[in-house]
């Protein structure tokens, strides 16, 4: 079986891709990005990915496709919408990816597929016990391992920590918005980690999305009680978390 497959990760700012070395976990092709469409719609989104493909020209042909979303995904659905169009909410996603693609593709959660990687390739590897991964990016992403097996569609992100959706005021994307500082947003961010913390009592808490290359700038200010580290792969984790899982679902 061939160890190659594509990765497309969708976000709220951005949509990424690249052909993996799923054995290597690593990317063997360029990383293609461009902007996710203003308003993030379904047809906007899936006209960028089948371009982006196409842009990949042969190596393409063939290979497993993982694409994933930020969003709730039950039986190829989408079933929530973060920080993207809500017409994506109960959308048939993943027939509608496949239609336009012309192929058969694996589709799971965005932050489902870091995690994933993590484990496979990262931070998390050989971890036993429970791992809590969160992106911090548009919104705030998780992924839970237990033992290294995922447990799919937390929404930890969601929470209401001082009485707010936790990624309102804890992103990185509420940090640029209001111009916070990194101690500022270290402060917040240790509030939201207690509070993960205080319910689920995880091993380990890995810490991904695009600010996971400056954690120097912030993982130091947090006092907790389990070990918080920043994600091995950064930024690249949903492309090889979405490549691993098409190649595991053949």
């Amino acid at each position: 079986m061939s160890t190659l497959a594509i990765g497309i990760d969708i976000g709220g700012t951005g949509i990424k891709g690249a052909l993996v070395d799923v054995d290597a976990g690593e990317l063997v092709s360029e990383r293609f990005k461009v902007p996710t469409p203003e308003g993030g719609e379904p047809d906007a989104i899936i006209a960028e990915v089948v371009k982006m493909l196409e842009g990949m020209g042969p190596k393409a042909d063939g290979v497993p496709v993982g694409v994933c979303f930020p969003a709730i995904i039950l039986n190829g659905r989408t079933m929530s919408a973060a920080n993207v169009s809500k017409k994506w909410v109960g959308l048939d996603a993943e027939a509608a990816f496949e239609r336009a693609l012309h192929r058969d593709i694996t589709f799971i959660n965005d932050a489902d597929a870091a995690a994933v990687a993590e484990a496979r390739y990262g931070a998390a590897k050989g971890k036993s016990g429970l791992v809590i991964l969160t992106t911090l990016g548009t919104g705030i992403g998780s992924g839970l391992l237990y033992n290294g097996v995922l447990i799919p569609n937390a929404e930890l992100g969601h929470l209401v920590v001082s009485g707010k959706d936790a990624e309102k005021r804890a992103s990185y994307s509420a940090k640029e918005r209001e111009g916070l500082d990194w101690k500022q947003w270290a402060r917040r961010l240790q509030k939201y980690y207690e509070t993960l913390d205080f319910l689920f009592s995880p091993d380990l808490i890995i810490v991904g999305g695009g600010v996971s290359k400056s954690y120097e700038e912030f993982l130091p200010l947090l006092k907790l009680r389990p070990p918080i580290v920043p994600a091995a792969l950064r930024n690249n984790a949903g492309i090889l978390g979405a490549a691993a899982m098409a190649v595991h679902a053949r």
